[in-house]
């Protein structure tokens, strides 16, 4: 059963921290997106993974996180009501930024192998 709780909270952390960080946290000229939330077993700490694009903003985006990170929390405790809250721990997730550059390169190859007219 427990199991089937801290599902739950990762879920409705993903959901209501993703609508938070829409009007709450603002990078200029970047795009925060939650990939992934993990609560620990006794539901005291939540890993937030976080992509950043562009990735020159990662480390700006991730230091207002950090920053932001209680107010945050305490407006989740507002929304969503559990207790206990988990800790938010944000990290930042580069799979979205490596998967855009894979694909550059596989197109980049399709270009070169069209013979020209």
């Amino acid at each position: 059963m427990q199991y089937l709780r801290s599902q739950r909270v990762q879920s409705l952390v993903q959901e209501e921290l993703g609508k938070l960080l829409l009007r709450e946290v603002e990078v200029a000229n970047a795009l925060l997106t939650i990939t992934s939330v993990e609560v620990s077993k006794k539901l005291d700490r939540a890993l937030v993974r976080v992509s950043v694009l562009p990735s020159e903003k990662a480390d700006e985006a991730l230091a207002l996180l950090e920053k932001k990170a209680g107010y945050l929390q305490h407006l989740l405790l507002k929304t969503i009501n559990i207790k206990p809250m988990p800790y938010l721990i944000f990290s930042l997730d580069h799979g979205p930024e490596r998967a855009a550059n894979i694909e550059k390169i596989l197109l980049d190859e399709d270009n070169e192998e069209v013979p020209a007219n």
